[in-house]
């Protein structure tokens, strides 16, 4: 499908249209609410999650228990191609300085998708019976090292944007010789007003503080596989929302088209970085 900008380009970015608008991609944007009376069912931010009784707790290997970082009934999300149209997608990470990020021999994405220090967790027909649910949590620590304070509830917008240029693919689809008109800050800052690549957000393009970890795979084969967004969260902190990645940094979740249309979570690579 063939997407349009709705906005005005400089004369700089204008003869660029073609190909920015070639990159078009919809994708859901997130926005958080302070709300302590999301259910155990709704989409969050934080706080507990839904999980049927007999269901056991996701923990590390060594058994340490993880936190809920987000949780996305896709009941209550705009239809997005290649994502699920039902259930519940949960995020949980560990509790500790590098909120569950592996760092070995972080030039290779492959060892960010061991899911021990982060786990994936989808219930394609969840129960809605609050009898057969985990309801009593009083087992869980408060945890040290966490980047969302408190429990937020989500609302959903179907949008549309151009590749970012936190994209390892920007220069490579788009050319260096738009990459050098950033050298104005002018339109470097238009362009990524139009990219709309900050905020939460499932699908689309990713936003860094840094680098994009996939370019730094060993193989282009790799990089195939990792081109899904399938969620970001970025650092959301007024008076009514506290989440904050390091120094107001971002996290991501990437995993392989084809993993994704099959409902397949196990090898998802998560990463986060900050200024």
């Amino acid at each position: 499908m063939n997407y349009k900008l709705e906005s005005p380009l400089s004369p700089e970015l204008e003869k660029y249209r073609d190909s920015i608008e070639a990159t078009i991609k919809p994708y859901i944007e997130i926005k958080t609410q302070n709300n302590d009376d999301v259910n155990w069912w709704q989409s969050k931010f934080g706080g507990l999650p839904y999980l049927p009784k007999g269901f056991e707790y996701p923990k590390t290997c060594d058994g340490k228990y993880l936190f809920l970082l987000a949780q996305l009934n896709f009941d209550e999300i705009p239809p997005l191609d290649g994502f699920p149209d039902r259930g519940i997608l949960q995020f949980y990470i560990a509790d500790d300085d590098l909120y569950g990020l592996n760092l070995d021999n972080s030039a290779n994405a492959d060892n960010h998708t061991i899911e021990d220090q982060f786990k994936i967790v989808y219930f394609p027909q969840p129960d809605f019976k609050v009898e057969n649910i985990i309801t009593n949590y009083d087992f869980l620590p408060e945890p040290e090292y966490f980047p969302v304070q408190g429990c937020y509830g989500l609302q959903f917008t179907k949008k549309y944007a151009p590749i970012s240029t936190s994209d390892y693919q920007f220069p490579q689809i788009l050319g260096s010789e738009i990459e050098e008109l950033f050298m104005n800050s002018e339109i470097e800052d238009e362009y990524r007003e139009i990219s709309h690549s900050f905020g939460h957000k499932i699908g689309g393009y990713p936003y860094f503080t840094q680098d994009d970890l996939r370019k730094y795979s060993n193989t282009s084969e790799q990089k195939q596989k990792l081109d899904i967004l399938l969620f970001q969260m970025d650092s959301d902190a007024n008076e009514t929302v506290d989440i904050m990645w390091g120094d107001s940094g971002v996290g991501n979740f990437f995993i392989d088209e084809s993993a994704l249309r099959e409902l397949d979570f196990s090898k998802v690579l998560y990463n986060w970085d900050c200024c």
